[in-house]
């Protein structure tokens, strides 16, 4: 079986290039940005990867799962094919179709006195993402999959479990492609939000591995801040745990999450602002952040309770630290 022309090949890169894309790059990129506490979720993820089984990343938004999808997905050493989910999906979206025509034009002046003129139009098959992956052996990152409709996601029953997709027998000239061995899938999912979300069948969920990525502990949490942001982590601490009792504390509209601590981190990091109490900078980072997602008044407006909230908790986690060398000094001038 001859692999057609696709648009869905632009996605897909090869570890082996010298040349990096700009899938690549972000790659690269993750590489630099691993932490010793996601260390055992990548190796288990790995583990049932190499075992054959679809891994299934669930988490809020903000808890690292495409990051972890990709950085699990360089790891086999396999093309990577990133796909993101969308309400307009459909099985054409995933696999491919007829999507553009090829027309040939015959001129023949054979006899000089005659001009005989044919035209052939032939419909041309486009594969997709879906299909690429499976018949190159490459890595699906299908990236918040429950955003997609279900039905469009049919396709992928037989193909994580008999491994074989079918395809529409016109246009390719195939009922089905065997799958290539090293095809591998990674899917991620936000269980949380559910505006544009839709349910995953079960069908589908039960042939994966799935790995809940909420919940990860302070120390994690401060791993990932620091290789993000580049804070100190006696820093990335402060700003840490700022974001996680107001988490605790249930008074917001919009649940906190640990891209809220890395926003305020790299914005601190860049601007070089103390993490402080009294630096009204870093107050200001903190409020601009995490201020929208508080609970708003009767009439829909910030409420100025809720914001004092925010203002404790920066006081109580950021009180500046007192100097011992120059408390000592105090003494012995006393």
């Amino acid at each position: 079986m001859t692999l057609r022309p696709t648009r869905a090949a632009e996605t897909l890169h090869s570890t082996a290039s010298d040349e990096l894309d700009p899938l690549q790059t972000l790659v690269r990129r993750i590489e630099g940005m691993a932490t010793e506490g996601l260390a055992d979720i990548e190796r288990r993820g790995l583990s049932y990867l190499q075992a054959g089984y679809p891994l299934h990343l669930r988490g809020p938004a903000g808890s690292g799962k495409t990051t972890l999808a990709l950085r699990i997905a360089e790891q086999l050493k396999r093309p990577i094919v990133l796909l993101v989910g969308d309400a307009s999906f459909d099985t054409r979206r995933l696999v491919g179709g007829e999507e553009v025509t090829r027309t040939k034009r015959v001129v023949d002046r054979y006899i000089s006195s005659v001009m005989k003129v044919e035209n052939q139009t032939n419909a041309v098959w486009l594969d997709r993402a879906l299909t690429v992956a499976c018949t190159e052996g490459g890595t699906l990152v299908y990236d918040e999959f429950n955003r997609a409709p279900a039905n469009a996601n049919n396709v992928l029953l037989t193909v994580l479990e008999e491994r074989l997709m079918v395809l529409p027998k016109t246009g390719r000239g195939e009922s089905y492609v065997p799958v290539h061995p090293a095809f591998r899938a990674i899917f991620t999912s936000n269980p949380v939000d559910h505006v544009g979300t839709n349910l995953a069948q079960d069908a589908l969920t039960d042939r994966m591995i799935t790995l809940d990525l909420d919940g990860f502990e302070r120390a994690i949490e401060t791993d990932i801040v620091v290789a993000r942001s580049g804070l100190k982590p006696a820093d990335a601490e402060r700003v840490v745990d700022i974001v996680r009792d107001f988490r605790v504390s249930r008074e917001y509209a919009q649940r906190p999450t640990l891209r809220a601590s890395i926003m305020i981190a790299r914005i601190v990091a860049q601007q070089q602002v103390r993490v402080s109490a009294d630096d009204p900078g870093f107050v200001q980072v903190c409020l601009d952040v995490l201020g929208s997602k508080l609970k708003p008044d009767q009439d829909g407006l910030p409420d100025p309770r809720q914001r004092q909230l925010l203002i404790q908790l920066i006081d109580h986690f950021c009180v500046p630290r007192p100097n011992p060398t120059l408390r000592s000094r105090q003494g012995a001038a006393a």
